[in-house]
């Protein structure tokens, strides 16, 4: 939501909204769909601290509808993200009637009023219900269980309502919005609490486990919890200094590095049958057929043969099975955080993922037992690296 989405026109109560990303798939799966609102909101305590609340308004409050095709019968489906984007919210008489108020005879009138000097405390920028459609700061008020009065701002993203669930004739199908990539990101947590599970797993261990998971991939990752922040280096160089065995050195934080191993997670592309012909005839992932490793030579993937060979072992050991991927030499190739961070680190690499189909959609599909794949996957590796790690040799 914009920072003022507050909006109307021809009758219809609409909400201003910004897109995040260029890609036309992501914007028109959007259209014609049950969205609603969630994010951050600061809030103001009695106390006159601010507090952050996570809000999710569970409705259908938002719908961004196309024109019916008899109106404009296009080839290619084309539209102005700035002009033809907005959200409509319901319609101002239905607002009208639900408040008891009379409508504004000008837009202009409604911008005059709001600008009239009042006896209420400065406020350097408008306050939220100025900026926002009132009804939808009551909305989230509710939700975060404070008075509207108390919110001076937020991030609100829009998102489809429509539950994830399983599919297919064998619900052997993941339907979901954003698979790419809060499924590795399950995944990887899942593993790591189950790695711990036995009150002996860390007895003999001399590694330090960890996930990091980051925020704005999608975007470039250049934010303070983006990957390509100084985050995940500050916490390895406070890690490097407390950890059991450490020597307390000037270059602890440079040994840690050399003798980790990263795993960057991020969902894989599954062959579609429809599009067969855009994969490489021998790099064709299936679903439930395992985990993808990915592999590229422009190093768009941080993937190299000796990380091929610990991640093979690994899943050797627990008895996964796992797939190869690189693309068309025809064909652009996408990226990750993992070279990004294989960059700054300078720590070994993998990059892998499991396969999906309609990667950014705003319905993905994934496999149901690739989850069950993943999950052994990284749990044997926090499980057995500490091992590998010195079984590995590499001049």
């Amino acid at each position: 939501m914009k920072p003022v989405s507050k909006k109307q026109g021809e009758g219809f109560i609409q909400v201003g909204v910004e897109t995040a990303r260029d890609g036309l798939v992501d914007l028109l799966l959007g259209f014609d769909r049950d969205l609603s609102i969630a994010g951050r909101v600061m809030v103001k305590t009695e106390k006159e601290d601010f507090v952050q609340k996570l809000v999710k308004i569970a409705r259908p409050i938002l719908r961004i509808p196309t024109l019916a095709i008899h109106l404009d019968r296009q080839e290619t489906f084309t539209f102005n993200k700035e002009t033809q984007l907005f959200p409509i919210a319901g319609l101002v008489a239905a607002e009208l009637n639900r408040t008891g108020e009379a409508p504004k005879a000008t837009a202009q009138d409604s911008s005059d009023a709001s600008n009239t000097p009042s006896d209420e405390s400065f406020a350097p920028i408008k306050v939220p219900h100025e900026r926002h459609h009132p009804y939808i700061i009551e909305l989230i008020a509710n939700d975060a269980n404070v008075p509207s009065s108390s919110i001076v701002d937020f991030e609100l993203i829009l998102y489809d309502t429509q539950p994830a669930c399983i599919g297919g004739l064998n619900n052997e199908f993941i339907f979901s919005a954003r698979l790419d990539n809060l499924g590795m990101s399950y995944c990887s947590v899942i593993s790591l609490i189950n790695s711990l599970s036995s009150p002996s797993a860390l007895d003999n261990e001399r590694c330090i486990r960890l996930v990091s998971l980051f925020d704005h991939e999608e975007i470039g990752s250049t934010t303070a919890q983006g990957a390509d922040s100084n985050l995940l280096p500050s916490i390895i160089r406070r890690l490097s200094v407390i950890g059991p065995g450490s020597d307390q050195t000037d270059t602890a934080y440079e040994q840690t590095l050399a003798t980790s191993f990263l795993v960057s997670a991020d969902m894989a592309h599954s062959v579609n049958p429809n599009y067969a012909s855009k994969y490489e005839n021998d790099h064709k992932p299936e679903m439930n057929k395992g985990t993808v490793i990915k592999i590229n030579a422009n190093a768009r993937y941080a993937t190299n043969s000796a990380g091929i060979a610990l991640i093979q072992e690994v899943a050797r050991r627990t008895e996964v099975p796992l797939q190869l991927f690189v693309v068309r030499n025809d064909s652009s190739c996408g990226s990750t955080i993992g070279p990004m961070l294989a960059a700054s680190l300078g720590t070994r690499t993998l990059d892998l993922g499991n396969p999906q189909l309609s990667m950014h959609s705003i319905r993905e599909t994934g496999g149901v037992h690739d989850v069950g794949f993943a999950v052994r996957l990284f749990e044997s590796f926090f499980e057995h690296f500490g091992e590998l790690e010195g079984r590995i040799f590499v001049d």
